[in-house]
């Protein structure tokens, strides 16, 4: 096989044209790995035509592979940048970093924010443990803010009557898609001097006020890991803020402080430090992105409206059959001014008026063949926060919707692409349930 064409060396190595080039990729993948990864995201569904149709696609690769170039940077490259610019167009921000996923987004907001040993950051009750990962691991107190029983979101009434002269920071969480009502939250960082960070890890694509999410609190972000409404091949996240003091950090900030404008002595680069916003510097690790994955990203971002539209129409049908069953309290429609996402479908239910909790409706769902998760347990019920010293029960008692509603009131529903005769089962089997319970079967 003739030598294929590159095109040239690693960011790190200014090779040019050269006798012997350093590729930045040491293996290059051929037409064999190519059919491969197409089996892999094309498999065999039982289709008696399937066999011929991938003979007839190895055949076409390797035409294809005998007359192409190889992919010479597969990380950090021209998609990343790409991924980079259509997000900042997408979501009006003006700095955005495309990075391995959101968890490593948001440690980076955390270091940007100065979050340190001791410092107080408020979030909800009711989030995934990415959300408090990072500033558990460095010392740091989570504070956590009862819920909206509405929405399952964070109760702004409820974070300002938990800040203290320790609070740095607040972590609003657009819990299934729906807008956290941001306002307040705003109002509250700017009356206290704290910084907001979106978890928008649902919300991409969401809006508040004309606003989308993710690019309204000084950091802000989305995750793109494989169950969400759109993801970058299994993993990725997008960080975004507007904050001059931190969005030129951002490269440095995913890619261990590499420095290209500055050089030591004989060598290529310098590593700088990242700078806090009290001026303080901050080490910087690695969460460098894919090509591949940007491209995945790319790809799904172009159908991403679609994707919502869809799930917002199969959530209105939910409703509309919900409604008409005394006892089941329905997902929070959009408004004007908010515009979900809808990567869950909220159900909740009076007790009372049903006759028995959520834990007992869940049951008789699973048994219709209905998958329902609630999402997510109380965070301060877990072993970590007990053994880092956390009174479970105490923070219990400063968050009774969250007990009240975990436990017996909501859980959530599916919404993907579903078939129409699957969402109308999915409908049916919740009413049938109810009136089960409500009959004490």
């Amino acid at each position: 096989m003739s030598e294929k064409k590159s095109n040239g060396g690693d960011f790190r190595y200014a090779v040019g044209e050269s006798k012997v080039p350093w590729h930045a990729v040491g293996e290059f993948y051929d037409g064999r790995d190519a059919v491969e990864m197409v089996k892999f995201l094309l498999p065999d569904n039982g289709d008696p035509s399937y066999a011929q149709n991938v003979k007839n696609m190895e055949d076409a690769v390797r035409t294809l592979a005998e007359s192409s170039g190889r992919a010479t940077k597969l990380t950090l490259g021209k998609m990343v940048s790409e991924a980079e610019e259509v997000s900042k167009g997408y979501f009006n921000s003006k700095y955005a970093c495309f990075l391995d996923n959101w968890t490593g987004g948001m440690e980076i907001a955390y270091k940007l924010a100065g979050i340190g040993p001791g410092d107080e950051i408020i979030m909800p009750a009711v989030t995934f443990i990415a959300t408090m990962a990072y500033p558990l691991s460095m010392g740091a107190k989570i504070v956590f803010a009862d819920i909206d029983p509405e929405t399952i979101n964070i109760d702004p009434a409820d974070v300002e009557r938990k800040i203290t002269p320790k609070t740095k920071m607040i972590v609003p969480v657009h819990l299934g898609g729906y807008p956290v009502d941001m306002d307040p939250i705003m109002a509250l960082a700017e009356k206290y001097d704290l910084i907001v960070m979106e978890d928008a890890a649902h919300g991409m694509g969401g809006a508040y006020k004309g606003r989308k999410l993710g690019a309204i609190g000084h950091f802000g972000g989305f995750s793109l890991h494989e169950v969400k409404n759109i993801n970058s091949l299994g993993e990725g996240g997008v960080l975004l803020s507007n904050e001059d003091w931190a969005g030129p950090q951002f490269p440095g900030a995913r890619f261990l402080g590499l420095d290209f404008t500055r050089k030591i002595k004989d060598w290529l680069y310098d590593i700088s430090p990242l700078t806090d916003r009290f001026g303080k510097p901050q080490v910087a690790l690695n969460h460098s992105a894919t090509e591949i994955q940007a491209l995945g990203l790319l790809l799904q971002m172009k159908r991403l409206d679609e994707i919502i539209a869809i799930r917002r129409k199969a959530a209105e049908y939910m409703n509309s059959v919900l409604s008409q069953e005394s006892g089941i309290l329905v997902e929070k429609a959009d408004t004007p001014d908010t515009y979900g996402t809808h990567h869950l479908y909220l159900l909740r239910i009076d007790p009372e008026i049903v006759g028995g909790d959520i834990q007992q409706l869940s049951k008789k769902l699973a048994e219709k063949g209905l998958t329902n998760i609630t999402h997510f347990g109380p965070m301060y019920r877990f072993k970590i926060m007990k053994d880092l010293g956390y009174d479970e029960e105490a923070i219990a008692a400063t968050c009774p919707n969250t007990e009240k509603m975990f436990y017996y009131s909501y859980t959530h529903l599916p919404l993907y692409p579903l078939t129409q005769e699957q969402l109308e089962y999915q409908a049916k089997a919740v009413v049938e349930a109810v009136r089960e319970m409500k009959a004490g079967k």
